[in-house]
């Protein structure tokens, strides 16, 4: 039997202005127009479909001047994922753009890893300089599951499913999680905030939120290691991933095929 080989969607949903400058670490003196998209992802096979972050509600993203550009359930249902029927929903860190619309998914196991919850309801979260990222609605919301038996914790590296594999790396929050995905044109790595941007790889300046600019960039050394190459790697939050990657039709040119090769 062969591995198992799964497609990958990425499921634009919101977007939000920004500068170069506010993308790195230390600033950048170009200082120019480099605004953020914010995705949530599908990992799909015959034999299953996985979600991969939950992404913002509208009204946070409202409070935090982040503009919805089609709401998460819209936008999984546009490729035939249905949230009320999905049973598992890896959680790669809980910040609020991440780790929302938990109420979208009632049958649906989270996955996380045991730093991050550790870090998302210990001391750490008294200082706002490090909560501020996190919405405290959805930690607890995410507490909540963990007593109704709802959430899997992981520690470390894990296989997740056949083809499919968790690797704690850290970096922009302490429990961050990435995932390697079997495809047909080889393992593709989801790295989520463990790199905003390309450009964040590529220049080696972590985004400036993070719990640890040095395991940032060891993360990004990971990445490097589980992935196929660097055009298997998928940042987090980089307009250029749907510039790059074919879309599932015309008439959804923000949700495109990451099992697919890049066609820029």
């Amino acid at each position: 039997m062969g591995q198992e080989h799964y497609e990958i969607y990425a499921v634009r949903y919101g977007h939000d202005g920004r500068r170069s400058s506010q993308n790195f670490l230390g600033g950048d003196p170009h200082d120019t127009d480099m605004p953020l998209d914010y995705f949530v992802w599908v990992i799909a096979s015959p034999k299953r479909k996985i979600v991969l972050d939950t992404g913002y509600s509208p009204e946070s993203g409202e409070k935090r001047g982040r503009k919805t550009i089609r709401p998460v359930n819209e936008g999984l249902a546009a490729i035939g994922c249905d949230h009320a029927a999905v049973t598992d929903v890896i959680i790669s860190h809980l910040h609020y753009d991440h780790a929302g619309n938990q109420d979208l998914f009632p049958e649906a196991t989270f996955h996380l890893q045991d730093a991050e919850m550790g870090y998302a309801t210990g001391r750490c979260m008294c200082h706002h300089a490090i909560n501020h990222p996190f919405d405290v609605d959805d930690v607890t919301a995410m507490v909540k599951r963990v007593y109704r038996g709802k959430v899997c914790f992981h520690e470390g590296d894990e296989e997740f499913a056949p083809g499919i594999s968790l690797h704690h790396v850290g970096g922009h929050s302490q429990g961050l999680q990435i995932v390697r995905v079997e495809t047909a044109r080889g393992p593709v790595v989801l790295g989520s905030d463990a790199a905003h941007f390309y450009a964040n790889m590529e220049r080696g300046i972590p985004f400036p939120v993070c719990d640890s600019p040095a395991d940032v960039l060891e993360g990004v050394t990971r990445m490097r290691k589980l992935a196929a190459s660097d055009d298997h790697i998928i940042p987090g939050h980089d307009p250029l991933v749907t510039a790059r990657y074919p879309s599932v039709s015309g008439d959804l040119p923000d949700i495109v095929r990451l099992d697919l090769p890049p066609e820029k």
